[in-house]
């Protein structure tokens, strides 16, 4: 049964049915629905996990159990997960565990060059609309094919706080990163048709996820996956390979292949993440720097848009992954939730008991930009941000989600009477229309302002000092 084919009913039938309340909905039914989309466990159903009901919670987990694996690389906090993928098309439910970024080094930098690297790696950080958006990992490559010096260059990453992906197709090579940093649970790139069983060892021994890596070729890389897991290897992660230029439509079918196999065929032996290297790139342009930025970018955007659980790339340049993460923020928001902030009383800047309050909704777009054009104008006043259910404050006034009564009650409940004291709120321009009901329903003198929130500094600043009077 496919993820779409699920109902609350069919999840239901497997529960006790008993509407004890343990699992935090008011009944069943409730929490069926809940499972249904993904919002609860079923552990939290503590009669489910009772020895007479063990057959249910067997049928009820391979029922909800995800048709791509989840699997883990690294351990405690530096660990991130991928895969655990339920639907091929993101609005049929939603994706989960967003593609993760692993940005290469290579065992012949020298180790200034190399803790540099890392270091912006580990600190590359940007705040999208209340989202830290940041990268995920570290691919240290062998390519002096030189198990010692893939070993110096593993010592040096011991104190990172991200996970490490091992790549090198040498065993010895491999062996040699896990002596340092093996309990840390590393990702090993990876097992192919020639060196399968040396990868499975050392996989097994450090109980590592392992890469299998058939490139252009899926009966390979099925039959490579069905030896893994018969020799007990467990969590795998698929390559089937990255090939830019004039193998781009293979590689992009590959992965279309594979994605549609697992989820739409239930193919269990290809139900796992997808790893595309994009990196692969480089090794056509050598020289030319901003082309291969520039090819490796979109050539990951497209591989994201395109099933790859996680990416293995090059390029740090700002103009190449600001996009591309805030690209994967927007593909993982979930499409059934707008993406909404804690309403409240919010304080900017120093305000004092005479300063100026303000209205907006809670949808994060429209909240932090305000924050923004308000933080930036450095006017210091109090921003009330009413629960308008996710929307923006001309939609949420459209639909009545942003009423005059919601108002009041937000002033009540935030107890703004006790902040300010001159009982003059300024809302949206986008809201004008309500300023008469607000009024009646709260006693409140209503300033109407810009209609655009980058107006907001100069309206203070010129029209304020009046209003207040």
């Amino acid at each position: 049964m496919s993820r779409a084919q699920i109902s609350p009913i069919s999840v239901y039938k497997l529960l006790p049915r008993i509407n004890c309340k343990e699992c935090g909905e008011e009944n069943c039914m409730a929490y069926a629905t809940k499972l249904v989309n993904r919002e609860a466990r079923i552990d939290m159903c503590s009669p489910l996990l009772k020895e007479e009901n063990r057959e249910a919670y067997q049928k009820l987990w391979h029922m909800l159990k995800p048709p791509i694996k989840e699997v883990k690389i690294g351990t405690g906090a530096r660990s991130k997960k991928v895969g655990g993928k339920l639907v091929i098309y993101r609005h049929e439910l939603t994706w989960t565990n967003p593609t993760a970024i692993a940005i290469d080094i290579t065992d012949e930098m020298d180790d200034e060059k190399l803790r540099k690297r890392v270091k912006e790696v580990e600190d590359f950080s940007f705040s999208y609309i209340g989202t830290n958006l940041s990268l995920d990992m570290i691919a240290l490559r062998s390519t002096s094919n030189d198990p010692d010096k893939f070993y110096t260059a593993a010592k040096r990453l011991i104190d990172s706080p991200l996970p490490i992906v091992l790549c090198s197709l040498d065993p010895k090579t491999v062996e040699r990163g896990l002596i340092v940093l093996g309990k840390s649970s590393p990702l090993i790139y990876a097992a192919t048709k020639d060196n399968w069983r040396e990868m499975a060892d050392l996989a097994l021994r450090y109980k590592c996820p392992l890469v299998v890596f058939a490139p252009n070729d899926l009966g390979l890389l099925r039959s490579l996956t069905r030896t893994l897991i018969e020799y007990g290897v467990s969590d795998l992660i698929l390559d089937p390979g990255t090939f830019p230029e004039e193998g781009l439509a293979d590689t992009i079918s590959n992965f279309i292949a594979l994605r549609g196999a697992a989820i739409k065929g239930g193919d269990e032996l290809l139900g796992f993440p997808l790893l595309g290297v994009p990196l692969t790139v480089w090794m056509e342009h050598e020289g030319a720097v901003e082309v291969a930025v520039w090819n490796e970018t979109w050539l990951a955007a497209m591989l994201m848009n395109r099933y790859a659980d996680m990416l293995i790339m090059h390029s740090l340049e700002g103009w190449a992954q600001l996009p591309l993460t805030i690209l994967r923020n927007n593909l993982y928001t979930d499409p059934r939730k707008p993406i909404a902030v804690e309403p409240g009383l919010k304080t900017l800047g120093q305000p004092s008991e005479a300063s100026p309050l303000l209205l907006t909704s809670n949808f994060a777009l429209t909240y932090y930009t305000v924050v923004s054009d308000i933080e930036s104008g450095k006017v210091d006043c109090y921003l009330l941000v009413v629960d308008s259910e996710g929307l923006s404050v001309e939609s949420a006034v459209a639909g009545r989600k942003l009423t005059s009564e919601k108002v009041a009650e937000a002033l009540t409940e935030y107890k703004v009477d006790e902040t300010v004291k001159h009982r003059k709120l300024i809302i949206p321009g986008r809201a004008a229309r309500l300023s008469g009901e607000i009024e009646e329903a709260t006693g409140w003198k209503v300033i109407v302002g810009p209609v655009d929130s980058s107006g907001i500094p100069k309206f203070i600043k010129e029209d304020w000092p009046k209003l207040a009077a």
